[in-house]
């Protein structure tokens, strides 16, 4: 099949699961059924909120769901059928080591539901471990090929942290290694993917602060044969409005972006404020408007531009 996606693609991404039990609910190890009912009625809400954004007049074809199997409850199939599109993800939660969440098992978790996409986070630094570097990309070609072989996307995210020796080139700064390091680092992982045969339709990637960044990214997403229509979407890295929208204005302008994959800088303070006795009508509502004003940010950028 021909690599790529067309449209444009706003994720609203909440296939967050061990960081989400711990960080939001405080819950250690395996959740017990109420403590999971409670999990899967927080997604529920987020997902609402996904609603409320399409009624207000969101086009559903580029309005897209990313939630996990183990706390989505229904959310998978009601999302197919109200026309948004649906990512799910294949990677084990809360491990540094990309592994699948299903084992060899993965083909039939896959197969079970109506995807866009099947989604993996990476975290994957060029100058990293080379050993577990290299017994990451022999899984994700592994998936890579399969996916493709199915005539399914592959959505890759990928997280590159900052090596010890890297932080300290730039005095401990984590904004400095930002700016400086991580989008050459960030090239040169796309690139070692590539090298290897791990063929990407989309690439999820950590925002950069300039266009210039932005435009050398793009371009090599889409470098060598039949990667010209490889698209990429943004995360938001729970990072704040502003910086969120920094990352937007750089590179919505750019070729090859199509939009975003934001989660908790959407839902997190909507959903917090819910847990802590908040109305649900009025948080889920927080959460269809941050999401639609990223949408807006992400809009104006690009035709702004254009124009």
């Amino acid at each position: 099949m021909a690599l790529g996606y067309d449209g444009k693609l706003y994720i609203l991404a909440f296939d967050h699961r061990g960081s989400f039990q711990k960080k939001m609910f405080g819950i250690e190890g395996d959740p017990t059924p109420e403590e999971t009912a409670t999990i899967v009625d927080a997604k529920q809400l987020i997902y609402e909120g996904m609603e409320k954004a399409v009624k207000a007049g969101l086009d559903a074809k580029s309005a897209g769901v990313l939630v996990d199997e183990q706390f989505g409850g229904t959310i998978p199939e009601t999302s197919k059928k109200h026309g948004l599109s649906l990512t799910m993800p294949a990677e084990k939660s809360g491990v540094d080591e990309f592994q699948f969440e299903y084992g060899e098992d993965f083909p039939a978790h896959i197969e079970k539901y109506d995807l866009l996409a099947t989604k993996v986070l990476v975290r994957f630094n060029p100058d990293g471990d080379a050993e577990m570097n290299q017994r990451q990309t022999a899984r994700l070609k592994e998936l890579a090929d399969w996916l493709h072989a199915n005539d399914r996307l592959f959505l890759f995210e990928l997280l590159v942290p900052a090596e010890p020796a890297q932080l300290e080139s730039v005095g401990g700064d984590a904004d400095r290694y930002d700016a400086e390091l991580r989008p050459e680092l960030m090239r040169r992982a796309i690139e070692h993917f590539q090298n290897e045969g791990v063929e990407v339709d989309i690439w999820k990637i950590e925002g950069v602060d300039t266009r210039e960044d932005a435009q050398m990214l793009a371009e090599q997403t889409r470098k060598g044969e039949g990667r010209d229509n490889v698209k990429t979407v943004l995360l938001g890295r729970g990072a704040s409005n502003d910086k969120v929208d920094q990352w937007l204005q750089a590179a919505a302008p750019v070729e090859g972006f199509i939009g975003f994959a934001i989660g908790r800088s959407i839902w997190w303070n909507p959903l917090k404020a819910y847990l802590d006795g908040g109305d649900r009508e009025e948080q889920s509502q927080a959460i269809a408007d941050n999401y639609l004003r990223f949408i807006k940010v992400y809009d104006e950028a690009s035709s702004s531009v254009s124009a």
